[in-house]
């Protein structure tokens, strides 16, 4: 804006105005005819080669898409990170939305205590399920320690344990609900409420005379004749189901009836949050086992996270540290040593798309706070293409009634206003397109209002140029002084409403934001096409052929003051 006023000042100083050379106007006419040609081949929708690519952005109110509300809840945040912990969950969604495609989407805050809504628009996005699976995809991440508690025995001696475990195993192997006695009898706190059900499991992950159980002894849906003892008491063991995974590795379903023995040590426990979550990730990659070959994901922590997980570490050398992705525990590895470089393995039974998948969604960042939806609406594009329409025909009537009224009252100076107008809204949706700008309906407004704007610019210049020639002044003098003397007004005209859009654009709604960009780029582009358009093809024509036809530019020679 700088450099395009000293240059305006420039070219207005008197004393430089008799030093134009044709050569001058004739290169500036060449810049704005190669100018000029690039910006309709970006507007044409068509177009070829390079610019085939570039294509207007239209909002989601004129070609339809999916309308998401959210409801973030920030009960949990102390109140003085409340705020940053709601415009933080913006961003993440806005960086989601972004990655996967999804072009300009508009992601707003509406914040108000505890009350804190999140409003996606997705233009284009018409599946409103493929909306919400964008968003709501999030992994939540998170890092918890242990806080045990023993369970304590409930025989005194193993021959009474055994006992009863023979018995519960006659009352299953009778047709009695495995489930229910599970439920009843079970000491393994893991299980217990599950009815004894235990995760799908690769051979090792047990005691190896759990493995020889279901790996080796029983086939799917058989349960142990015998009951199988190892060294936290004796087992009753259903195998579900057994399958073969994606790595060529079996995997059994079982479920099972624990009677422990009395110094057995089991404990139930339960994972309490450390503080540590996917928010502090800075960096996910990922890695392979060596050995195993197994898929890893590897997690380098921002500054925040490298001290939490440094304190983490050293305060629980010995412990294992759950992992928790969903809320589901993916991996508990013991830690060894104080880890204070802010890195991390996860590992579990991840196949290698699941693994890049989980680095992916890190590197996206997790939900820094849960959210739900509240609100879902698909805009359709059917009331979008009546209001493009509408536009247009509004746009195109009053681009004809400017037109017109400057062909009528300026004659030969109008209808170059008429072509610098034409290459104005040609370089100005050019200028939309490669920024990009949304195209709402209030940007369209702004649009056309900055059309209004450029012409109003030309009749301050014709005005004073016909002030000029009314009293005498030679037309190449009139023409040039019109430009320098109107151009203070055209500047602080525009400068006053460029700020305003500036104001609007960044205290404003979204809506607000799309009328005053559009018409803030329409200004400055009509500042160019008024001063420097207009004014070198009036240089280009102006000649003494002309003097005594000064009724082409609106002035009747009676008039003329001698």
């Amino acid at each position: 804006m700088f450099i395009f006023y000293q240059t305006m000042n420039k070219y207005n100083q008197p004393a430089l105005r008799g030093q134009i050379s044709k050569n001058t106007v004739r290169a500036t006419f060449i810049f704005i005819f190669i100018l000029t040609f690039l910006a309709v081949l970006i507007d044409l929708p068509q177009s070829w080669g390079w610019f085939n690519k570039y294509k207007i952005h239209l909002g989601l109110d004129l070609q339809g898409g999916t309308h998401l509300v959210y409801q973030a809840d920030v009960s949990q945040v102390p109140t003085s990170e409340q705020k940053d912990s709601v415009e933080a969950l913006r961003n993440v969604i806005e960086r989601r939305v972004n990655v996967y495609g999804v072009s300009e989407p508009i992601v707003q805050t509406n914040y108000s205590g505890n009350n804190a809504r999140i409003i996606v628009e997705l233009a284009g996005v018409k599946n409103i399920n493929d909306a919400i699976a964008i968003i709501d995809k999030t992994p939540q991440l998170d890092f918890r320690l242990q806080s045990a508690a023993p369970v304590s025995a409930t025989s005194t001696s193993t021959d009474e344990i055994r006992k009863k475990a023979e018995e519960v195993l006659k009352r299953v192997l009778a047709g009695e609900d495995f489930a229910k006695l599970a439920q009843q009898y079970s000491e393994d706190p893991g299980s217990k409420d599950k009815g004894g059900d235990l995760p799908w499991v690769t051979e090792g992950k047990f005691v190896p005379e759990f493995d020889q159980a279901i790996f080796k002894d029983l086939k799917p849906g058989q349960i142990s004749k015998t009951l199988v003892e190892s060294q936290f008491g004796y087992h009753i063991i259903k195998k579900i189901e057994e399958q073969v995974n994606e790595q060529g590795q079996i995997e059994v379903h079982a479920a099972h009836i624990l009677f422990s023995k009395p110094n057995a040590d089991l404990t139930d426990v339960n994972w309490i949050a450390a503080g540590l979550t996917g928010r502090h990730i800075k960096k996910a990659s990922l890695n392979f086992d060596p050995n195993t070959q197994q898929p890893l994901v590897m997690v380098e922590f921002n500054d925040e996270g490298k001290s939490l997980f440094g304190k983490i570490t050293t305060a629980n050398i010995g412990k294992p540290v759950g992992i928790f992705l969903d809320n589901e525990l993916i991996s508990s590895p013991t830690v060894q040593e104080a880890i204070t470089d802010g890195r991390a393995q996860i590992s579990g039974k991840f196949t290698v798309n699941e693994a890049k998948q989980l680095v992916k969604d890190l590197n996206l960042g997790a939900l820094p706070v849960p959210i739900q939806l509240i609100s879902q609406q698909t805009v359709g594009a059917t009331l979008g293409d009546i209001y493009v329409k509408k536009s247009l025909i509004a746009g195109i009537i009053g681009f004809l009634a400017a037109a017109l009224f400057m062909l009528i009252y300026y004659r030969l100076p109008g209808f170059i206003s008429v072509l610098a107008l034409g290459i104005y809204t040609a370089i100005a949706l050019a200028i939309f397109i490669l920024i990009p700008v949304t195209m709402t309906m209030a940007g369209v407004a702004g649009f056309i209002l900055s059309i209004g704007m450029a012409v109003d610019a030309n009749v301050l210049i014709f005005e004073r140029t016909k002030e000029e020639l009314i009293e005498g002044k030679s037309l190449y003098t009139a023409v040039e002084n019109g430009f320098h003397r109107a151009w203070s007004s055209i500047r602080d005209s525009n400068i006053s409403s460029i700020i305003t859009c500036i104001i609007l654009a960044w205290f404003g709604t979204s809506i607000i934001k799309g009328f005053a960009i559009t018409l803030g780029i329409g200004i400055l582009i009509s500042m160019f096409s008024a001063i420097t358009v207009t004014r070198t093809f009036l240089r280009l024509v102006v000649s003494r052929k002309l003097e005594s036809k000064l009724g082409w530019f609106g002035v009747n020679t009676i008039n003329k003051v001698d």
